[in-house]
């Protein structure tokens, strides 16, 4: 991903725990698989300061002299990935990694505002995979699934 060395937080969470922090953070009823909050970002076009999810400009959000970067903090719901695993056929520990990887692309400033960003973010999530998975063939119907 184009840094040498990075810090990241993971967040194991239960679905009671991260409809919470759904609510809490962006209002919405409801668990979701992954949340990210980048934490060293630099603000967006539109001037946007960092927060959760999509609001920071891709590639590194410091300079490469002094400390590295804390990226900032994935949270990710154990039940939903679980379900979401078996509905669409894939190994969990997979989709956890996928998750994992779609969050960190947030925390490295992609989003999925529009078409175009959506469809780098994907890409992007789906090459990292086959590094991790070298050969594996997965349904991508997690493409339409809010991720």
């Amino acid at each position: 991903m184009d840094w040498s060395e990075g810090e990241l937080s993971l967040t194991l969470l239960n679905d009671r725990a991260m409809a919470r922090l759904n609510r809490e953070t962006f209002g919405r009823r409801g668990p979701t698989n992954v949340i990210a909050f980048p934490l060293d970002a630099v603000p967006a076009a539109g001037g946007a300061g960092p927060g959760p999810a999509s609001q920071a400009a891709p590639g590194p959000a410091s300079s490469t002299t002094g400390p590295q970067p804390v990226l900032g903090e994935v949270v990710i719901s154990l039940e939903t990935t679980r379900r979401q695993a078996r509905e669409f056929g894939w190994p969990w520990p997979e989709l956890l990694d996928f998750f994992l990887i779609h969050g960190i692309l947030h925390l490295l400033g992609y989003d999925h505002e529009d078409p175009g960003a959506a469809a780098r973010m994907e890409a992007r999530a789906w090459e990292l995979m086959s590094l991790l998975y070298p050969g594996r063939a997965w349904t991508q119907e997690l493409a339409g699934e809010e991720v």
